[in-house]
C-alpha cells in the first residue's frame, strides 16, 4: 500500500506566482541595480560590457573608462584601440569597443548626447539588444520593462512559470504572469535569488527553498531548455 502521508499538494500556478513574489519581495525588499553607474549613459556603457562578463568584473573595469570619458562627448574623443585596452578584461574587447564608440557618436548626431528612454531607439544603437535596452529602460527611466536573461529564463522554467523555447517568449509569459508595477524590482529579485540560492550548479530544481515549495514532490533534476 503506498504511503501518501508524506506528498503534498503541488502549487497551481496563481498560487506559485503569489508565493514567489512575497518571497522574493521578503528577501530582497529593495534591490539595488548591480552595475554601478552614475547616469543613463554610464549604465547604457555598463549593461553593455556585461554581455557574458560577470557584474562583478564590470565593476571592476568601469572606474577606468568612466574616469577618461563619462559621457558620449567625452568617449568619442577616445580611439576605438583605447577603449578595448581599457575594457579588455571583460571579454569581446573588439566588438564591444566599437560598439561604444559608434554609439557614442549616435547619440550625440542624433539624440543630441542624451540616451534617449524609447525602446525602439535603443535598439537601434550598435551593441544595444532587446535585454539591454530593457534594463536601461527599466534601472535608468523607470519605465516597466522585463530583462530576462538565461539565468531568469532558466529559473522561470524551474519554477513552472514558462515552458518557452527562448527567452523572447519567456519575457512574454512573466510579463502575462506578474504586475506590470513589479516587474523592475522582480527582474533584479530573480536575480539576486537566482545567484545566491538557484544557480546552474547551486540548485537543480530540487534543492532551494521556492523550488521545494513550488514542487515539493518533484523527484528528479529539472532539465531547463535552454534559451
Amino acid at each position: 500500500m503506498q504511503d501518501n502521508a508524506s506528498k503534498q499538494e503541488p502549487l497551481n500556478k496563481a498560487q506559485r506566482v503569489a508565493f514567489i513574489l512575497q518571497r522574493l519581495q521578503e528577501l530582497y525588499p529593495d534591490p539595488p541595480v548591480p552595475l554601478d553607474h552614475q547616469d543613463p549613459y554610464t549604465l547604457l556603457i555598463a549593461v553593455l560590457l556585461s554581455a557574458q562578463c560577470t557584474d562583478e568584473r564590470v565593476n571592476q573595469v568601469t572606474p577606468a573608462l568612466f574616469e577618461r570619458a563619462s559621457s558620449p562627448t567625452a568617449m568619442v574623443t577616445l580611439s576605438v584601440e583605447e577603449i578595448r585596452e581599457i575594457i579588455r578584461p571583460c571579454g569581446l574587447s573588439p566588438q564591444k569597443s566599437k560598439a561604444i564608440a559608434r554609439l557614442s557618436e549616435i547619440l550625440l548626431e542624433e539624440h543630441g548626447g542624451v540616451v534617449p528612454n524609447d525602446m525602439e531607439a535603443l535598439e537601434r544603437l550598435p551593441g544595444v539588444g532587446h535585454k539591454t535596452a530593457s534594463v536601461v529602460l527599466a534601472q535608468a527611466f523607470g519605465v516597466p520593462s522585463f530583462p530576462v536573461d538565461t539565468h531568469i529564463h532558466r529559473l522561470a522554467q524551474r519554477w513552472g512559470l514558462s515552458s518557452g523555447k527562448n527567452v523572447v517568449q519567456t519575457e512574454k509569459d512573466l510579463k502575462r504572469l506578474f504586475p506590470r508595477e513589479r516587474w523592475n524590482d522582480l527582474h533584479l529579485q530573480i536575480i539576486f535569488y537566482g545567484r545566491e540560492y538557484c544557480s546552474a550548479r547551486g540548485c537543480d530544481g530540487r534543492v532551494c527553498e521556492i523550488c521545494r515549495t513550488c514542487y515539493p514532490n518533484r523527484k528528479r533534476a529539472k532539465q531547463t531548455r535552454k534559451a
